[in-house]
């Protein structure tokens, strides 16, 4: 089908040069339901048959919000059960979206809390703005007396810490773009109205380059970090033997002796 071809509620699709554009659309806030979730899984399975997509950016069509995190109507309306399911699903899509072999990338242009910060934190690489009006943070333990249960209190302990994580959650502190930046909650900083520029120009050229080897590298990260070392290294000969096969690697050997730039095609 393709993935300019997908017509869901919550999301607005594009493509171009390579990249996937997803935005985020349910006003006010981007706040998501399990409609909205069982949506993204769709549009990262469509993705990765998607030819045409060598990259995603999952950014906001909503302004001021990047995504609010899960309705918090569903937790008032729904039962514990539903709500239970409801967060496991979330956790599986994020896992797809990681073992997925496209680089997917967060422009983070508004507020960036709850599950909304557990699905960023989910992307392979994420940029946001210096604007210090945007927020980050995980306030479902002060504030609703929950866990973060997207997947939160795993992936942020993995990037800033095992007690830095805890405090984050347990004092539902928010945080600035420049002290999410100096965490390495995200990995680069523009100026607002520069950031969707600059993240499809680096996706972009992400697009044009060995994209098929970029999806060796982060699926090496990804599914080798909490294996044993040995596992791991395996799992990364593995990837780079299919990388050594790939018309890319040698398009770039080829390059290299004839010293030229090389011209690659993503497979």
């Amino acid at each position: 089908m393709g993935l300019e071809n997908l017509t869901p509620k919550y999301f607005k699709l594009e493509v171009s040069d390579g990249v996937g554009i997803i935005r985020l659309n349910r006003p006010q806030a981007n706040a998501h339901n399990l409609e909205m979730l069982r949506e993204l899984d769709n549009i990262i399975v469509e993705s990765r048959f998607d030819d045409k997509v060598k990259v995603l950016v999952i950014t906001s069509a909503v302004p001021r919000f990047f995504s609010a995190g899960f309705d918090i109507n569903e937790i008032r309306d729904k039962s514990p059960e539903y709500i239970g399911l409801s967060s496991q699903f979330s956790k599986e899509v994020m896992l797809r979206m990681m073992s997925t072999k496209k680089l997917i990338i967060s422009a983070i242009n508004g507020h960036c809390m709850g599950g909304g910060l557990e699905l960023a934190l989910a992307t392979d690489i994420r940029f946001t703005s210096n604007d210090d009006n945007i927020k980050f943070g995980m306030p479902e333990v002060s504030n609703l007396a929950l866990i973060p249960g997207e997947g939160g209190t795993q992936f942020l302990a993995r990037i800033v810490g095992r007690s830095k994580a805890i405090y984050l959650m347990v004092s539902g502190k928010t945080l600035t773009p420049k002290e999410a930046y100096a965490l390495g909650i995200v990995d680069e900083l523009f100026e607002p109205e520069k950031l969707l520029e600059s993240t499809l120009e680096f996706a972009k050229q992400m697009a044009k380059g060995p994209s098929l080897t970029v999806g060796f590298a982060k699926l090496a990260v990804n599914e080798g970090m909490d294996l044993p070392l040995p596992v791991a290294f395996a799992l990364e000969r593995e990837m780079q033997n299919q990388a050594l096969a790939s018309e890319d690697a040698k398009e770039g050997a080829r390059a290299f002796f004839e010293k030229r730039k090389p011209v690659f095609k993503g497979r």
